[in-house]
């Protein structure tokens, strides 16, 4: 059994349409770390919004590479009764850690309005991710029946 046949573009949709990922990476000493994050979609990056002095600000520009896992609830109501794995998107990116201010940035007021109040976003740090490669997915364009069958319920798509 093959899995689903996704493009880029609707695996890009359904990440536009989360908030929520995982965001990993790894310290300048080699410890991974990972952590859940907010998030808001652009055209074809994220942006997570992040305190100045936090490990994700500190840690990141030392590779300037991460790695993303965007949950997707599935089952609407019944994942209330039963407990539904979510579908997953998991891909690697190149990260840029804005610094706290940054003119560049001023473009993207309205989709960072959505992740921070107005009066914290001037003291903030904004991490901008770029998907490279594929996506990863797990359980996304399938039935909950067919997510029980990994080599039905998996697809590597190509980043557009």
């Amino acid at each position: 059994m093959h899995g689903p046949r996704l493009t880029g573009e609707q695996v890009w949709r359904a990440i536009a349409d989360r908030s929520f990922a995982v965001l990993s990476y790894v310290t300048p000493t080699g410890e991974p770390r990972s952590s859940g994050v907010v998030y808001a979609a652009g055209p074809r990056q994220l942006y997570v919004a992040v305190a100045p002095d936090s490990w994700k600000a500190l840690h990141i520009p030392a590779t300037d590479q991460v790695a993303v896992t965007v949950l997707v609830r599935r089952g609407g109501l019944l994942s209330l009764i039963v407990p539904i794995p979510p579908a997953t998107i998991s891909f690697h990116a190149r990260a840029v850690v804005h610094p706290v201010g940054a003119p560049a940035l001023d473009a993207l007021s309205t989709e960072l309005a959505t992740l921070v109040p107005s009066e914290r976003l001037a003291n903030c740090r904004i991490v901008e991710i770029f998907p490279e490669g594929h996506f990863l997915t797990y359980g996304i364009g399938t039935s909950l029946r067919r997510m029980r069958n990994p080599s039905a319920s998996r697809a590597r798509v190509a980043v557009p």
